[in-house]
């Protein structure tokens, strides 16, 4: 099986996707990236606990984001699926480590995959018509990009070693956020130990098997990777 990932396309907060924006296509991969702003009217878009998870936030930065982030989500999946973004309906797939109902998140009634992250005021959103998941993150501070690389496979460690520090940072964020991708991909989170899976801190992640890996460029100072399944 082949994929393709479509190119990177912008959307501003609070707005709806451009009708022309074509559907999505057996085999391809659609990206989105969005500067989370403010979106008041992305409130009446969410379900109940979509709200409560909303309310439940203390910090009005990190409110304002997931505020649009998830609205966003809903119009854009209204967009592939030809409903309205408050019609969406969420449900959780199977773990598949323990086969509880904390895995991926997923759409009711299937016919899309979705992976949702963010990164201080950045918004990355992918949709595939296979599983798909992923991740961006702001380049970390030196300090805090040594002190994690311990929870890395012993190869990542090696090669993070090697490098000069002051590229340290985007290295390591390289690799945490192809891992990540591959995680939510799966549906097994964070709880798998990220030093099980060699991905590799070069300009190429490593092969994995049954999975394209992607590194995707997004915006200065981050680095962002999407990850789709291949059976």
């Amino acid at each position: 099986m082949t994929v393709e990932i479509a190119p990177l396309r912008v959307l501003r907060s609070g707005a709806a996707p451009d009708p022309a924006v074509p559907p999505l296509a057996e085999g391809t991969v659609a990206l989105w990236l969005m500067r989370a702003t403010h979106d008041d009217d992305a409130y009446l878009l969410l379900d109940a606990r979509e709200r409560r998870r909303w309310k439940a936030l203390l910090r009005e930065d990190h409110r304002t984001r997931y505020l649009a982030s998830h609205g966003a989500l809903r119009r854009l999946l209204g967009h592939y699926l030809g409903i309205g973004g408050h019609e969406v309906a969420f449900a959780r797939e199977a773990c598949p480590r323990c086969g509880a109902p904390h895995g991926r998140p997923a759409v009711r009634g299937g016919g899309i995959h979705f992976s949702l992250s963010h990164s201080r005021d950045l918004a990355f959103l992918a949709f595939s018509s296979v599983p798909v998941g992923v991740d961006i993150e702001a380049h970390p501070r030196a300090e805090v990009s040594d002190s994690v690389t311990d929870s890395l496979h012993p190869l990542e460690r090696d090669e993070f070693a090697l490098l000069p520090p002051e590229s340290r940072p985007a290295a390591f964020a390289r690799c945490w956020v192809r891992k990540e991708a591959y995680l939510k991909g799966t549906g097994e989170g964070v709880a798998e130990e990220l030093g099980r899976r060699y991905m590799g801190m070069g300009p190429e992640p490593a092969p994995v098997p049954g999975w394209s890996l992607t590194d995707v460029w997004t915006s200065p100072g981050f680095a962002a990777a999407v990850a789709v399944s291949l059976q």
